[in-house]
């Protein structure tokens, strides 16, 4: 579907990769933006709709659609870090990232499928992550809620077919956001990957993987756990 006119709802909107999807929506053409996040007031761009949406917590969620019922684009962008262990981190915490990046995006695509089929079907798409098919130390409950999104991603693109909802999954490395500040390591821009998850969209595909770190990592899925990892750390070694 051509973004031109198209009326989208962006979560996580107010700064890194969400705000870059806000700018290039607006240079598209689209006709209306929510741009959703939990401090609306940090929301501050002409011409968009700043709409208060925590989406770990289900009466915010339910309250957006609401709001917004006119949406045919639903960007599910919000996540978190916590750099937690899955062995000796705090269950707290990776609840969090679990609610966060898994049941957040879960919910919202409960909350706004009925929503875009009653708009002619649209699209979703879910800002996922390399780290969905591999994990490593300090990463695990980050690695684990990102390869529950991308289950979520697979199946809701299976069960939304029939009402004609394109949903779309969006595959990278490290971003040069906040949440990455501290990993000196090679960085795809947030304006790249908003543009690669918008022509995505545009364009129908289904799988987007924005940089070659993506591209290396899932092309060792067909490995047994011992050579593929033998691999991405030898290449994350630089060797």
């Amino acid at each position: 579907m051509l973004l031109k006119d198209a009326v989208v709802l962006v979560t996580g909107a107010n700064r890194g990769i969400g705000a870059q999807f806000v700018a290039q929506l607006k240079e598209r053409g689209a006709r209306k933006i929510y741009a959703a996040s939990r401090n609306a007031s940090s929301v501050d761009v002409d011409g968009v709709h700043p709409i208060q949406l925590d989406v770990t917590d289900p009466s915010q969620v339910q309250a957006a659609a609401d709001a917004a019922g006119d949406v045919q684009v639903l960007i599910n962008n919000a996540g978190i870090s916590t750099g937690t262990s899955v062995v000796s981190g705090d269950v707290g915490d990776i609840r969090r990232e679990m609610d966060t990046n898994f049941y957040g995006p879960l919910l919202t695509t409960q909350a706004f499928a009925p929503i875009l089929k009653a708009n002619g079907g649209g699209a979703i798409l879910n800002v996922v992550s390399a780290l969905s098919w591999f994990t490593m130390p300090g990463a695990g409950a980050y690695a684990a809620s990102k390869a529950a999104a991308w289950s979520l991603t697979d199946s809701a693109r299976l069960e939304l077919a029939d009402q004609g909802t394109h949903v779309v999954g969006v595959y990278m490395g490290l971003v040069d956001t906040d949440m990455a500040a501290g990993v000196q390591a090679p960085k795809i821009s947030p304006a790249a990957l908003a543009a690669a998850g918008l022509d995505a969209i545009e364009s129908g595909l289904d799988e987007v993987l924005a940089d070659d770190w993506a591209k290396f990592v899932k092309s060792g899925l067909a490995h047994g756990p011992a050579q593929r990892y033998e691999q991405l750390f030898s290449a994350l070694a630089g060797n």
